[in-house]
């Protein structure tokens, strides 16, 4: 695969590539957002209630299409890290703001954020967002009632 915009530094972890993707959501700034991912055909993005899109190309125009009406004011609230050697697997509650006739509303999304070290340091993988529930309320745990 080309990569369509030439890589940034490297990512020294991978909490940086995730502050440099809310950053460039926040920004609307597609370029820097897609210099993030890793130079994988495999790369896959999931917006809440979208379709999977697979490799750059799709995932570039998913991005494409949400910043084509502006940047985004998401932030992440809670994040949870797992961390190995070569991958690492954050689950997120973001926090969307957004305007609308009744001023202004909070949304919550959870995501799941995968990352790999490359040899240009840290990249995301996969992008994996949902509608999420109310912030507060209690999360899943080893002790839950969930199975899936």
């Amino acid at each position: 695969m080309t990569r369509l915009v030439p890589p940034p530094a490297p990512a020294d972890s991978p909490d940086d590539v995730e502050a440099a993707f809310y950053r460039a959501m926040q920004q609307g700034d597609l370029d820097q957002l897609m210099a993030l991912w890793a130079d994988e055909d495999e790369i896959a993005c999931i917006h809440p209630g979208g379709i999977r899109a697979l490799g750059a190309q799709a995932v570039r125009a998913s991005f494409e299409s949400i910043f084509a009406v502006g940047s985004v004011d998401v932030r992440p609230e809670s994040v949870r890290r797992l961390l190995s050697q070569a991958v690492a697997v954050h689950h997120v509650v973001e926090r969307i703001q957004g305007i609308t006739p009744e001023g202004p509303q909070a949304a919550y999304v959870v995501a799941t954020n995968v990352y790999v070290r490359t040899p240009l340091g840290w990249r995301m993988l996969v992008h994996h967002a949902s509608p999420g529930g109310e912030i507060g309320s209690p999360d899943f745990s080893e002790s839950g009632m969930m199975l899936h």
